[in-house]
């Protein structure tokens, strides 16, 4: 996917895309927060019995602290309080870091779900310019790593930036002068981080797209098994592979190694001001200036306060790596629809399924693929639409279901423009077969129910008995409830087509639109898929986008596409009295038909090539 220009910071960015799935866990990010500011009290308050007991103790000693002499009850009650400030430090701790997490998780689930959303309603050219795994990635991991951004480390970054303030006030108020060490640190600091974090996100964008790329590399190889071992190819796609893992390799160690550089620097910040603050309050106790117990506590804030420091250089890293995730996010949700429902769509009502096309002219990529076709098809007809390939035979059907708009001219289904109907329902009187049936890595009988989520388990098994597909079904190993692989790869082709028109009879739907679905079968399994496709078409309008003889001869009407235009139209028995050009076809395909069928009846040669061509229908194995 091409990354626009980025106009704001990857943090904001990433903020106000992650804002309204955070919005409704308010509550529960006011409760950590609450319970965060309850910690930074009782960790201001932790050091306090450790010097009031030094201070107590050198009264004792004779030295003059302005507290009281140590006796056992004081000491024991210190004790006790420190114990108390602990152990309410580590609850309120515990209650902040689950309200946290359980904000951060609900909220990237919620955007995770309104991505997914958003990308269905991306149109078809965005899914065949853009490739699948790098979006699944962005969904995914980025969307997981936007957490950090959200609430894992950025509600804790917050709290430590409090913490920081909130003990500089107290360290001012115990010593102005040794504070001013911390001032110096915390100015050092931030005049390192803000550098480095810049060349953090940029590395970890470098390795956000790296690792997009790896993840494509590896679809691409597992999807294309098939072609890969039947070449020979595993080497090649095993070296692209391997550089694209080393690429992302060395963005990865990249990103890390700068945000480990800017955790090392903070230790050295913190250590050289702990050394100063050593040297500096030894000097003030010498001079009178403040009380052992004061330097004590001074360390010990001073340790408390280089914590949130050491936490900000660490949360920086992170936070640098998240915004990078979510600048992919928000580049993908940036993408507008190409195809969206009208804001007040018209009812359709009841569908007839008559179709017109009004001087349609549409464009991919810029090219002009269709060029002011009319056509007029009434309800309830059947029409081939043959042609040469390329010449956009495809495109025509794919305007009915609103896949493109046209940019010049007008679709209507029952007279309604189809850019004034609601997209869903719309799609829901259309039922569409592509040249490949894809199915889901189901049951049968799941795939089948997808046709029409509500329907029963005796309609799933009506519609299929109906399609001329329930003893096929019924003989295989579990029947409807045999699990088929990913895209139904372990059925033939024939048998994924007959599963597919089973599911779009069950969706009873008043337009059909078969996109070369007999295209690679062999004879017995092409007479199979068209006897169910003619059971399905009854009383239904039916688009049917073929090269095959027989699916043209059986239609009501053929037209003939060629170079964006209709350059024949009539019915077949006309078109093969006066057009050569139709007549040549329909021979051509006759001829061909002949010859597999006399290929057919020679004896098979071997069982495989025997049950290839007489059309068994098996599970593949």
């Amino acid at each position: 996917m091409s990354e626009p220009q980025i106009s704001r910071s990857a943090l904001s960015r990433t903020l106000r895309l992650v804002a309204p799935d955070l919005r409704p866990q308010v509550r529960l990010v006011a409760g950590g927060t609450v319970a965060l500011l309850a910690e930074v009290v009782f960790r201001v308050a932790e050091p306090w019995p450790m010097k009031i007991v030094i201070d107590s103790v050198l009264s004792s000693l004779g030295a003059e602290t302005g507290y009281a002499p140590a006796n056992l009850a004081r000491l024991l009650g210190l004790g006790a309080a420190l114990i108390a400030i602990v152990a309410m430090r580590a609850l309120c701790n515990y209650l902040a870091t689950v309200s946290f997490a359980l904000a951060g998780s609900r909220t990237a689930i919620a955007l995770r779900r309104r991505a997914f959303h958003h990308v269905q309603t991306l149109s078809q050219q965005f899914h065949s310019r853009n490739r699948s795994a790098d979006t699944v990635q962005r969904l995914v991991s980025d969307v997981a790593r936007m957490q950090d951004v959200a609430v894992t480390a950025g509600l804790p970054l917050a709290a430590n930036v409090l913490t920081l303030t909130v003990m500089l006030g107290v360290m001012v108020w115990l010593d102005p002068l040794l504070s001013l060490v911390v001032v110096g640190a915390i100015v050092l600091f931030f005049l390192t981080s803000s550098g480095s974090s810049k060349k953090i996100t940029s590395a970890a964008r470098r390795t956000r797209k790296s690792e997009g790329h790896l993840a494509n590399t590896a679809q691409e190889a597992l999807s294309t098994i098939k072609v890969v071992q039947a070449y020979g190819l595993e080497p090649i796609v095993e070296d692209r592979f391997v550089n694209a893992n080393q690429t992302s390799l060395h963005a990865g160690v990249r990103s890390l190694r700068l945000a480990a550089r800017l955790e090392r620097t903070t230790d050295v910040i913190v250590g050289l001001a702990s050394a100063v603050v050593l040297v500096g309050g030894g000097l003030r106790v010498l001079a009178g200036a403040m009380t052992p117990g004061d330097l004590v506590l001074f360390n010990t804030y001073l340790r408390t306060t280089m914590k949130p420091l050491r936490d900000m250089a660490k949360y920086t890293g992170r936070i640098a790596r998240a915004a990078a995730s979510g600048e992919r996010v928000a580049n993908l949700m940036d993408v507008s629809p190409d195809i969206v429902s009208p804001i007040d769509p018209v009812p359709l009502g009841h569908v007839r399924g008559s179709l017109t096309f009004e001087d349609v002219v549409t464009e991919y990529d810029g090219h002009e693929i269709l060029h002011g076709i009319n056509l007029q098809i009434k309800a309830g007809e059947h029409v081939a639409i043959i042609g040469p390939s390329g010449s956009g035979k495809s495109t025509l059907t794919s305007l009915v279901v609103r896949a493109i708009d046209p940019v010049n001219g007008r679709v209507r289904l029952d007279g309604h423009n189809l850019t004034s109907l609601d997209l869903t329902e719309l799609r829901s009187h259309i039922s569409v077969l592509h040249q490949e049936a894809v199915l889901f890595a189901d049951t049968i009988r799941e795939n089948i129910r997808m046709g029409r989520p509500e329907a029963t388990d005796a309609e799933v098994e009506a519609a299929a008995v109906a399609a001329g597909a329930h003893e096929f079904i019924t003989s295989l190993p579990d029947g409807y409830d045999t699990i088929v692989g990913e895209r139904g790869g372990t059925l033939s082709g024939g048998q994924r087509q007959r599963v597919a028109i089973v599911r779009a009879l069950l969706r009873d739907a008043p337009v059909v639109i078969l996109d070369e679905a007999t295209t690679g079968l062999d004879p017995t399994s092409s007479a199979a898929v068209l006897d169910a496709v003619d059971r399905l078409s009854r009383g239904r309008t039916l688009l049917a986008v073929t090269h095959e003889t027989e699916v043209a001869m059986r239609s009501d009407r053929v037209i003939w596409i060629e170079d964006g235009r209709v350059r024949l139209d009539g019915t077949p028995q006309q078109l093969l009295d006066e057009s050569p050009l139709f007549k040549a076809w329909a021979a051509a395909g006759a001829a061909q038909q002949e010859l597999l069928t006399s290929v057919k009846r020679e004896p098979a040669r071997d069982n495989n090539r025997a049950d290839d061509l007489n059309g068994r229908t098996h599970v593949r194995q």
